[in-house]
């Protein structure tokens, strides 16, 4: 099982606090962004992208820029988009169904989505702030493909992982995601056995003093 399918078996909290203890205290994103649906669970290797406001361009212009973006968005990945924007939406359904088709993992935006039923009904996971029917069309262009992004406190770079649930947001650096990887499936394997050991009856303060978690 590779480290995409992996981490998609771990949540959140766990993630947080293994990255907590090996030196990286910040890694979630802002507590805005949400999934569509409360049950989804998304991890991947990011691709990032970005865009800008504008007024300089048309309608055409813009949607000739946003179809490249999902001509080239590899498959295997999560899009990380930072909009650079608050009031218009950044991902709808058909983008959603092609991004699907070619095999991206799902989409997280720090910034809004329309079509939010249809894109609950093809099952693409998409994660954001806000939902509006206000679109991009000559008002927002896409205008980076793979280059760091800023959302909130945390630069995000492609190859970085991320791992999104109802909770939030974590981000792993490139460098140490298998150790990572490895580190929070022992976490939630040690929490099975405090969880254990409490529904047998077990005083929690004694749990956690063998065990070393809670």
């Amino acid at each position: 099982m590779n480290y995409a399918d992996r981490l998609e078996q771990c949540y959140s909290g766990a993630l947080f606090d293994v990255l907590r203890e090996k030196g990286y205290p910040d890694q979630a994103l802002p507590h805005g962004i949400r999934p569509l649906n409360p049950s989804w669970r998304l991890a991947g290797p990011v691709f990032p992208v970005g865009g800008r406001r504008t007024t300089e361009l048309g309608v055409h212009e813009t949607i000739l820029e946003w179809t490249t973006f999902l001509s080239k968005a590899p498959s295997g990945s999560v899009v990380v988009c930072q909009p650079g924007d608050l009031s218009l939406a950044h991902m709808g359904e058909l983008s959603s169904e092609t991004l699907q088709r070619r095999g991206v993992r799902g989409y997280i935006v720090d910034g809004g989505t329309r079509d939010s039923a249809a894109i609950l009904d093809i099952g693409f996971r998409v994660f954001c702030r806000y939902a509006t029917p206000s679109d991009i069309a000559g008002r927002w262009v896409m205008d980076n493909l793979g280059q760091p992004i800023k959302i909130g406190a945390l630069t995000i770079k492609a190859g970085d992982f991320v791992l999104a649930d109802l909770d939030g947001v974590v981000i792993i650096p490139e460098a140490i995601v298998g150790e990572i990887v490895d580190a929070t499936e022992a976490v939630m394997q040690k929490e099975n056995l405090v969880r254990k050991a409490i529904l047998e009856g077990m005083d929690p303060r004694e749990a956690y003093l063998k065990y070393g978690k809670f």
